[in-house]
């Protein structure tokens, strides 16, 4: 069987489109909400997120942790923020390859704003089968695709915690 290479979650949040796309857009404060995410470093700081800024993320799963290089791919305020991650190493990303990308849409709901996280496996070239095992071993038995299931569910949960407590 294929691998599944892109999975999603969406979750209802008491906040208008604009200021979750203003969190969200801002990769130093995604470790407030992932699982696995530390915060990050942006290369040339600004006030918000553009098509082309980059970021180093920090990321931990249990005792290992790495660092990737992100790349903006859409910042549309209100609407949709999306990066594709491209380089990973333990301190710093040296070693370049397609690895994820990430998406988040925001949709006004008559409760506040839908958002929906979406991962996609960028690792095109790899065959099923050598994905299947390395995915395995990194997250403990499970394919990338359920394992990230899990981290958009819990990351879209303390999203919402964590704004609807700040009202």
């Amino acid at each position: 069987m294929a691998r599944t290479l892109s999975v999603s979650d969406s979750i209802v949040v008491a906040a208008d489109a604009s200021a979750l796309y203003d969190k969200i857009s801002d990769p130093t404060l995604m470790g407030g909400w992932s699982p696995e995410n530390l915060g990050a470093t942006v290369h040339a700081p600004a006030d918000t997120a553009y098509v082309g800024m980059t970021f180093d993320g920090r990321n931990k799963r249990g005792a290992i942790r790495w660092t990737t290089r992100c790349t903006v791919t859409a910042a549309e305020p209100g609407a949709r923020f999306a990066f594709r991650v491209h380089a990973i190493g333990r301190r710093k990303p040296v070693l370049k390859a397609p690895i994820a990308s990430w998406e988040y849409r925001f949709e006004t709901t008559p409760d506040g704003t839908r958002v929906t996280e979406t991962w996609t496996d960028d690792r095109r070239s790899w065959p099923d089968a050598v994905a299947d095992v390395f995915d395995k071993v990194v997250t403990r038995g499970h394919t990338f695709a359920d394992f990230q299931r899990k981290n958009i569910r819990r990351t879209l949960a303390n999203l919402k915690s964590t704004v609807e407590q700040q009202h």
